[in-house]
């Protein structure tokens, strides 16, 4: 046994090799993978322009960039790293640029006036203010899309209310028809003003019909060009809503003064003509 012991002794090595590290790995954006056709467990090496000894990482995620208008236009691809990893590649030290911190509900107000009353150099922000602050732009663009859309169906009013005025002008032998039988000018002007709001209303809905076609045009064809989720044109119950009520308020608007355009004139001259004859005859010398 002793013998065994010594031999077993004398023939061990001492291994001075530095163990293997085994390769940290990475989160790539579904837009690189797709690009440069990269699979997850395949092995890539990053480096900064700086290095030139790249480190191997081990691709073990494929994110799915979120829906950021901020950055719908911008072909950037995105990483996500391990801090170290990150720290040894961009060669930074222990300065950042921006980080967040997560908070209880109630205490984010506390905490912001606590980092900006300590600290020296930054300033603490709600996400939600930082989210506010870079989309002005695309609020200042949403109104000027809605104020597009007011005015188209304010233009639609006045086109309606001349063929109002058009239909009615070719019915004013029925008008006076009706009006000889008994039946009251408020009559007649409901009932054109009740046509004149089916007209609208029908073309509202087939307005929103060929909206909605439009949009879901729109968004597939500039989803596949950005690559992103995001909705780029959007048929929401609110905007419906709004655009019904208001075509029908027109409507009904161009109705009355086309109807009252005609109940003014009396049923007489409506069926004989004789205030055109008037309108239009030469003076008398």
């Amino acid at each position: 046994m002793l013998v065994a012991l010594l031999a077993a002794a004398f023939l061990q090595q001492i291994d001075t090799s530095r163990p293997a590290r085994l390769p940290r790995t990475i989160a790539i954006d579904e837009r690189l993978a797709a690009d440069r056709s990269i699979h997850l467990g395949d092995r890539l090496i990053v480096s900064s322009p700086s290095r030139g000894v790249g480190d191997t990482v081990v691709v073990s995620a494929i994110v799915r960039r979120q829906p950021d208008p901020s950055e719908v236009a911008r072909s950037q691809y995105r990483v996500r790293m391990h801090l170290g990893e990150l720290q040894s590649l961009i060669d930074y030290g222990d300065r950042v640029d921006r980080f967040a911190v997560a908070t209880t509900t109630g205490s984010t107000d506390s905490a912001i006036a606590r980092i900006n009353d300590a600290a020296f150099g930054f300033r603490a922000h709600r996400s939600r203010d930082i989210a506010i602050e870079t989309s002005r732009t695309f609020l200042v663009v949403t109104r000027f899309h809605r104020a597009i859309g007011v005015i188209t169906i304010v233009a639609s009013a006045i086109f309606l209310l001349c063929i109002m005025l058009l239909k009615v002008d070719e019915r004013r032998r029925d008008v006076a028809a009706l009006r000889l039988m008994g039946i009251s000018a408020r009559s007649i002007v409901r009932s054109v003003m009740v046509e004149a709001a089916l007209v609208a209303f029908v073309g509202s809905v087939v307005g929103v019909v060929i909206g909605w076609a439009a949009a879901r045009i729109i968004n597939w064809h500039y989803r596949g060009v950005y690559r992103t989720p995001l909705a780029f044109a959007v048929v929401t119950p609110n905007i419906v809503a709004f655009a019904v009520a208001l075509s029908v308020v027109l409507g009904l608007a161009a109705g009355f003064l086309a109807a009252q355009r005609l109940v003014r004139v009396p049923a007489l001259e409506l069926i004989t003509g004789r205030h055109e004859e008037r309108a239009f005859a030469p003076p008398s010398v």
